[in-house]
């Protein structure tokens, strides 16, 4: 009996304290921001005493921190309006989770006036308010979009779960692709003709910034950081390029995000061989939590992105989605306030499919790649994305003369573009194996050759327009 006594002794010692026990507990593990661990007292104390403005200020923050701003929502109300000092500032913060930015721009705007008022110091104050300020105008602006399909996947390695196409590029950890160990949150966009990475790595200020390297022969060149309007402030990560070789997606946590990271894209102006100003591509793909890695698969016409909205610890949702040609947004002052939220928050996927047709055939292509083995071959002709509505696999199926025609050219082009990437491929593999008298002879002919590849690139994409255009205008007629 003594020994089985000892032994439970022993037992009950190493146990972890999972949660507080008494009030004096709690108070001091919500002072270290262990608000799982007081949650539990603080609920028992605000059940038996609802009229003490100081549980209800606690067990609420203790909510909002632990994923359910839901039900914080009611307990800061009632402790901002009890003048607990920071409830309004937690209660900004509840609203902003919870769509509601009209009212978490008050309850900002509140607690900055109390600080005012106390004489201290309001810039991290004035950034939430601006921050809300931002969702405000952002909901007004919701894009109408498909998204056909999620995964929950662990954020270490959420990459797997993007199924690109090889004419869309590939991504990579920034560990994995410079073959480095650590805990960088980096990632690498690699070109689909691998002449060109897009990058992040922490700068000399320590925060991350997007870096670009060209491939010249069999050698990458030195790194050269994207301009100020992209590297601006905060972190920069995640980048992705569309094929046109002008258009860049990536994500920021600095200045005109949500909250957390934000997608941003911009494009490149090679009149000026600047990047036009930066633009938040709004809700339903951002949000006030952390979303990010964009990634559009021009060829299979579907596009992906990645947010820890609504997800524990260490996880994160990719998302799936159908790409406009153009943007679409709901309209704000026709539709109920609630819907809207809904639609901005993704609550129900298929409250976002439209026309079930082109969603039924999004679902097949994206099964298609997720069922897709390395190196197989499709049974069609080709694929060719006309618009949301067409996707063509038999030259027969177009209706435009001219159309036909020109995608015979583009085919012709994409033909000439294969050949020539494998010739380059091949004379980069020679160079590997050549001396130096070797190498030195064919450095000109591989740059041509390098050239020519890149302006069949071009070709291509504006044949690829062209066609599209061509044979969109013949339907409407």
């Amino acid at each position: 009996m003594k020994k089985r006594l000892v032994i439970f002794i022993l037992y009950c010692c190493t146990l972890p304290l999972v949660s507080a026990q008494t009030l004096e507990e709690a108070k001091g593990m919500f002072t270290k921001g262990e608000y799982a661990k007081a949650k539990p007292v603080f609920e028992k104390y605000v059940k038996s005493q609802a009229a003490n403005a100081n549980y209800n200020y606690w067990y609420g923050v203790c909510c909002l921190k632990t994923n359910e701003p839901q039900k914080a929502v009611k307990y800061l109300e009632f402790a901002a309006k009890r003048k607990i000092q920071n409830a309004p500032l937690y209660l900004g913060e509840t609203y902003d989770d919870l769509y509601r930015f009209e009212e978490a721009v008050n309850s900002y705007q509140e607690y900055v006036d109390l600080l005012n008022k106390k004489k201290q110091p309001t810039e991290e104050a004035d950034k939430l308010l601006e921050k809300s300020k931002i969702n405000a105008r952002m909901i007004k602006g919701v894009e109408e979009v498909s998204v056909i399909d999620s995964f929950v996947v662990d954020k270490d390695n959420f990459l797997s779960a993007y199924k690109l196409s090889e004419e869309s590029g590939k991504l990579f950890t920034y560990n994995e692709y410079f073959k480095q160990e650590g805990k960088s949150q980096g990632t690498v966009y690699e070109t689909e003709i691998g002449n060109k990475i897009y990058y992040s790595e922490q700068g000399k200020d320590k925060a991350l910034n997007i870096f670009s390297k060209n491939k010249m022969l069999d050698n990458w060149g030195e790194g050269n950081q994207l301009p100020g309007s992209i590297n601006a402030n905060g972190n920069s990560n995640y980048p992705f390029m569309l094929t046109d070789g002008a258009t860049i997606y990536f994500a920021s946590d600095g200045e005109g995000s949500m909250g957390g990271y934000d997608i941003f894209v911009t494009r490149y102006n090679t009149n000026t061989d600047t990047y036009l100003a930066i633009e938040n591509v709004g809700m339903p793909f951002n949000s006030p939590y952390n979303d990010y890695m964009y990634a559009i698969d021009e060829y299979n016409d579907l596009g992906w992105f990645a947010s820890d909205r609504y997800q524990p610890e260490g996880k994160v949702c990719v998302y799936v989605f159908i790409p406009n040609t153009s943007k679409q947004i709901y309209n704000y002052e026709a539709m109920d306030l609630d819907s809207l939220k809904n639609l901005a928050q993704l609550h129900s996927l298929k409250d976002t499919w439209k026309d079930k047709k082109t969603v039924a055939e999004a679902k097949e292509r994206l099964q298609a790649v997720i069922n897709k083995k390395p190196n197989e071959k499709s049974t069609y002709d080709f694929e060719f994305v006309i618009n949301d509505e067409r996707t063509y696999h038999s030259i027969d199926q177009f209706k435009s003369p001219e159309a036909k025609a020109l995608f015979k050219r583009y085919q012709l082009l994409a033909k000439d573009y294969r050949q020539q990437s494998d010739k380059l491929n091949t004379q980069r593999q020679w160079y590997e194996k050549a001396n130096k008298e070797e190498r030195a002879k064919m450095n000109g002919a591989i740059l041509d050759l390098e050239k020519r590849v890149q302006e069949i690139s071009q070709e291509l994409d504006a044949q690829t327009i062209s066609v599209r255009n061509t044979e969109i205008m013949y339907l409407k007629k």
